[in-house]
């Protein structure tokens, strides 16, 4: 089944639509059959009265010839082709026929019954409806046969025209009816559209709550919605702070340890070492922390980071930071409404460790490019023109603790962490050749939907 056959509006006005169509048809049909059986009456009626025309007007002479006192009134008797016939026949004399029969003979049975008959005969043109009644005209005591027959293509006319204009006025009458359908199924359904924009809305992080003013209908779920992303937002602040609380928990003991790691080489001990190892427990805190916000956060719906806000913001602080190295920190074209389906601590944290690594290995330039990636992903590539990275050495420097190169400053979880928040993103993150001959990080994040 396709998608469109799961829509409420497409399937409501879809069996409407049919159930008008049916009646519509129905209509048609009783109507067609209520006018046949009104031109039936109608024509036999006619019969009927030109058969007691005939019968007032014809006469018998002593000779047994038959013979009419004066014309009929109706003129289609006198025109070839019309379609209206009579004939007056007796026992002895030759028939009288009307003008429209030319040559042909009605062969029409002996009428024993004043009553008149209805029948259908092969005319001089096709089927027709032919009524024959018996009469004894005045002043004699012979019975004569009249018949007055119509062509049946003259009621066929009649009906077909009728049908055109029934279908053409029904079909107005059915355009109508689905405009209504159409225009009530848009205006009931239209408190779920706006549930539809409003959850479009979460996701693309414009709003964080579904809108309230709704049908009695349609409220209770919003209220249950509005409450469930109210509920993870909790959840996702609850694990925030629980972190920043560990976070600071855990500064005044690091703090205390890399000041006397300080003392202690500055005593001429071996100082260097506490204040390694310190910085070592920083960076894993930082890691676990990061891990940690960024599973909170993972499936909030309306997660939604602005990509050029964030980039620029740090370019402009990497930039001062390697400004004694002469490091130029430079923005390519990036669409303004770049977004990615994350929080905007988490896409900070992942891009400020790849500007950082590249600016420590680049030799003059860091080029960052914002492009939108198949598969609903967007792309963040940052590149430098540093000695590159061997294709042998790019996973193994996204492991906890590895590092390409010794007497580069660092720990070796940067990039750890890129990879660990992006995964739980939905993300990827990868490492190939830049254009400027050194190495490109890869940086894939889902699009708000």
């Amino acid at each position: 089944m396709r998608r469109r056959d799961y829509s409420f509006r497409f399937r409501l006005i879809l069996a409407a639509s049919v159930w008008i169509a049916l009646g519509l048809v129905a209509s048609w049909g009783g109507l067609h059959a209520i006018l046949r059986s009104h031109l039936e009456a109608e024509f036999r009626e006619e019969l009927e009265h030109h058969a007691a025309e005939l019968g007032g007007l014809v006469v018998i002479a002593p000779d047994g010839q038959l013979m009419l006192r004066q014309a009929l009134s109706d003129r289609r008797f006198f025109e070839a082709g019309s379609g209206h016939y009579w004939q007056v026949a007796s026992a002895t004399g030759v028939p009288l026929r009307s003008a429209s029969l030319g040559d042909a003979v009605l062969q029409v049975p002996i009428a024993g019954d004043v009553v008149p008959q209805l029948l259908a005969l092969e005319g001089p043109m096709g089927a027709m409806r032919l009524l024959i009644q018996a009469m004894q005209p005045a002043g004699s005591g012979a019975a004569v046969t009249i018949a007055v027959g119509i062509d049946g293509r003259v009621v066929d006319d009649l009906l077909r025209q009728f049908d055109v204009a029934l279908v053409l006025a029904l079909s107005a009458i059915a355009a109508g009816l689905v405009a209504a359908v159409i225009a009530q199924v848009t205006f009931g359904l239209w408190p779920m559209a706006r549930v539809r924009d409003g959850l479009a809305a979460i996701r693309l992080g414009q709003e964080n709550r579904l809108p309230e003013d709704l049908p009695v209908e349609v409220a209770p779920l919003a209220a249950s919605l509005n409450a469930m992303i109210q509920a993870n937002d909790d959840v996702v602040r609850r694990a925030r702070t629980q972190a920043g609380n560990l976070a600071h928990a855990l500064q005044t003991p690091i703090a205390v340890l890399m000041d006397e790691g300080r003392r202690l080489q500055a005593a001429g001990g071996n100082g260097a070492v506490v204040l390694r190892e310190a910085e070592r427990m920083r960076r894993h805190i930082e890691f676990q922390l990061a891990h940690a916000r960024a599973s909170a956060s993972r499936g909030r719906p309306h997660a939604a980071a602005p990509i050029l806000t964030t980039v620029r913001s740090l370019l402009v602080a990497m930039s001062q930071l390697h400004r004694e190295r002469g490091v130029a920190f430079e923005l390519a074209d990036t669409p303004e409404d770049a977004s990615a389906a994350c929080e905007v601590e988490d896409l900070a944290e992942m891009l400020g460790n790849i500007i950082e690594n590249a600016g420590k290995w680049a030799a003059s330039l860091v080029r960052v490019t914002v492009t939108t990636a198949p598969y609903k992903m967007v792309r963040i590539a940052i590149e430098d023109d540093g000695p590159g990275m061997p294709a042998a050495e790019r996973e193994r420097v996204f492991l906890a603790g590895q590092r390409l190169d010794e007497a580069v400053a660092g720990h070796g979880l940067g990039l750890a962490i890129v990879r660990d928040i992006a995964t739980l993103y939905g993300g990827r993150v990868a490492i190939g050749d830049s254009e400027l001959g050194g190495a490109s990080v890869f940086l894939d994040l889902p699009r708000p939907s």
